[in-house]
């Protein structure tokens, strides 16, 4: 008997759809594997697309999105606890919880079973290391912790530092709060031609534009979130944070932002292809075999 069903692929392949349309077919729950959903009031930059979860006249139970403040901080180790809540009270309703996600740290961490060790700050640490480049602190990092370093992961200074406190420390009187292993699982990989996903992003690119993502952005800038912060949230909130902050132009901030999230789903492919060679199964199909992955998830 299945423990868990996993739903991934790259940005604008239409995995949240699909992992909405099996939750209906399995009358089941979705865990969200999004590293930037979890922030209240980014909806539109973040992809959260809350109406797909509506489906022949029903809602798709969800969680992990919307649960903290963009002010607030998240980590791995934040991710591993909130997971194990949200998977056991849906295991309690005799459910088969659905976790899905672009975010392959996240997906990783859990079925790899990785030992989250809980460490408070290193504020001495992070004085030291703050006027490093981001270029020099991935190369120290990936160092030193080649095993799960992750471009698409580590790409602001508070992340690569906060990794590297971990790392560190994760040997000295920490409490990692060890989990069970989950030990059968499938995982559904959505599968896209890579010209069709290119047409794909910078469509949705427009029309998240035209449905308001940069007034979203500046709002956030109105709250008193700084650059630096904004670009800690990924690339949408970086390139529309440099255009309101008058560092690029809109047309600039255009190209460069649907550059960027085409060269970050190609990371996404990368990782994913990196935890197969990790003895992680990832069965692919087309977004348009939701038979066929409920036939393979039965089987």
């Amino acid at each position: 008997m299945l423990d868990l069903v996993v739903i991934l692929g790259p940005t604008a392949s239409g995995k949240t759809n699909f992992a909405v349309k099996l939750a209906d077919l399995f009358e089941t729950e979705i865990i969200s594997a999004d590293s930037r959903q979890i922030y209240k009031n980014m909806d539109i930059g973040t992809g959260k697309d809350l109406f797909e979860y509506q489906i022949n006249g029903k809602s798709i139970p969800y969680h992990l999105i919307d649960i903290i403040d963009p002010s607030e901080d998240y980590s791995i180790h934040k991710f591993s606890n909130d997971f194990y809540n949200a998977y056991k009270s849906i295991i309690k309703k005799n459910k088969l919880p659905i976790l899905c996600g672009g975010s392959g740290l996240y997906i990783e961490s859990i079925l790899l079973n990785y030992k989250i060790p809980n460490i408070p700050p290193d504020y001495e640490l992070r004085q030291e290391l703050e006027n490093k480049s981001i270029k020099s602190l991935q190369s120290l990092l990936q160092k030193i912790d080649h095993h799960t370093f992750n471009i698409d992961y580590h790409n602001t200074k508070r992340r690569i530092i906060r990794s590297i406190e971990i790392h560190n420390k994760k040997n000295i009187n920490s409490e990692t709060g060890i989990k069970p292993r989950i030990q059968n699982y499938k995982v559904v990989g959505i599968k896209t031609n890579r010209d069709i996903l290119l047409k794909k992003i910078q469509i949705r690119l427009e029309e998240r534009i035209n449905t308001g993502m940069i007034e979203e952005v500046k709002k956030l800038v109105d709250q008193g979130l700084s650059l630096d912060r904004l670009k800690y949230f990924g690339l949408e909130y970086k390139f529309i944070g440099e255009y309101l902050f008058n560092n690029i132009s809109y047309d600039e901030m255009f190209q460069k932002l649907n550059i960027a999230i085409n060269r970050f789903s190609k990371r996404q492919m990368t990782f994913f292809r990196r935890m197969e060679k990790r003895g992680i199964n990832i069965k692919w199909f087309n977004s348009c075999d939701i038979d066929k992955a409920k036939n393979y998830i039965e089987s």
